[in-house]
């Protein structure tokens, strides 16, 4: 898949477009893939399903002043700000987010690029072109709650992860997360997390 936040892809998107993408969990490295795996065993015994494909979602947001690329990962450096970065937070254990490799960093980066689009399995969808939603994205994201990813602080029933992060956006944007899915077989654990959070934000404080 050749994507338009690779380095050197020049075809933008018309103004205010939202382009989410469904990157399979672990397209870049052996032991997320294989956790992810195990994760996803153990939780469909549990739940007497059958095991599917777990995908790690990022967002695409497209305006007349540049590309933004948003996503939760690791930090692989102390230069955020380089990667438009607007919030941390910790891996784990909360007392391990003192150390950098234990922490997760959640970019806003202008013309920037998501690791592993290019993997097999990688899609894409377009869940706005309103100039308002893309904008009021970059307005609340700097606002956006920093639990502990793997863990369910915030009592949701779900841990907080990569896919409560991108849930969150869009439904602090105006867009309905509820109906937005992952390929079909497959599933985005943390994704009802952040529509929870971001639904209990709008309550305690509208702004629309």
């Amino acid at each position: 898949m050749t994507s338009r936040c690779d380095p050197g892809v020049d075809s933008p998107l018309d103004p205010g477009t939202l382009e989410l993408y469904w990157i399979p969990l672990g397209a870049g490295g052996h032991v997320v893939k294989w956790s992810g795996r195990l994760y996803e065993a153990l939780s469909a015994r549990i739940h007497r399903r059958r095991p599917q494909d777990l995908y790690h979602a990022a967002l695409t947001l497209w305006l007349p002043e540049g590309r933004y690329c948003i996503e939760q990962a690791p930090i692989p450096d102390l230069d955020g700000l380089r990667r438009g970065v607007v919030a941390e937070g910790p891996v784990g254990l909360r007392r391990a987010g003192r150390i950098r490799r234990f922490r997760y960093e959640i970019r806003c980066w202008r013309d920037g690029t998501i690791a592993d689009l290019a993997a097999e399995g990688t899609s894409s969808q377009v869940v706005s072109s309103e100039a308002t939603s893309a904008r009021r994205i970059l307005e609340v994201l700097p606002s956006i709650p920093t639990p502990t990813w793997g863990r369910d602080e915030l009592g949701t029933g779900e841990m907080w992860n990569s896919n409560s992060v991108i849930a969150w956006v869009l439904c602090r944007s105006g867009i309905a997360a509820s109906r937005i899915a992952p390929p079909a077989g497959g599933r985005a654990p943390g994704w009802g997390a952040g529509i929870d959070v971001a639904w209990r934000a709008e309550v305690a404080a509208p702004t629309r």
